[in-house]
């Protein structure tokens, strides 16, 4: 029906519906943080969202520009808005009943372990290789017992197979091929970056169930 919004309780049957009772659970009780939301972070968000994960904590401090929109969550309308407003926005209408959390602002190596303390799960999702290093320095050494999901690989057109998930050390995941660069010159494309957001969302997924990569 044109305009009707369901009720958190049919959302949940629908969701009991698809999973069982148990595993959604421990989906809604899981905390997500997600550190950055372009191409791999708003995709992440947005899968998370729909697979009744409830509890989600957006953090990123730029807006949405043009040159984001041939692979990120957003549309014209969400133009010269920050990111973390307009993806929540998004999620919202996937579904109102969710618990988001908002931080716009720059990570640092300085406020990374706070800004992340009450998170279960953190994706990286940055474009940057330092500022990759420097959230998983940070959060591992103040938070030894947090688990970090990472993305490292997935500019241009090359296989789709070469992407994967595999456990670097303890509570530490990556996922892509870990080689194509846009600094290669090879461009980031909606296809590949969105596969690679799709094993960060699932091993997210894996890890809420107390499942691991060996």
């Amino acid at each position: 029906m044109e305009g009707y919004i369901p009720s958190k309780e049919e959302f949940s049957n629908v969701m009991d519906a698809r999973f069982t009772p148990e595993v959604y659970e421990r989906l809604k009780a899981g905390r997500v943080g997600i550190a950055g939301l372009g191409g791999l972070g708003s995709h992440v968000a947005v899968m998370l969202a729909r697979s009744g994960v409830e509890h989600l904590h957006l953090v990123d401090f730029d807006k949405v520009d043009l040159s984001n929109l041939n692979r990120q969550e957003y549309r014209i309308s969400h133009l010269g808005r920050y990111k973390t407003e307009a993806l929540r926005e998004q999620l919202l209408e996937i579904n109102p009943y969710l618990d988001i959390t908002l931080d716009c602002q720059l990570v640092t190596e300085d406020n990374a372990a706070e800004l992340f303390k009450d998170d279960d799960i953190i994706c990286e999702a940055f474009d940057k290789a330092e500022n990759k290093a420097m959230l998983a320095e940070a959060l591992l050494s103040a938070w030894p017992g947090k688990k970090l999901v990472s993305g490292s690989g997935m500019a241009g057109f090359e296989s789709s197979n070469d992407i994967k998930t595999r456990r670097i050390m303890k509570n530490w995941y990556m996922c892509g091929d870990e080689k194509t660069d846009i600094a290669d010159g090879i461009g980031l494309m909606a296809a590949r970056v969105s596969i690679c957001a799709g094993h960060q969302a699932n091993m997210v997924i894996r890890l809420l169930q107390g499942l691991e990569e060996v």
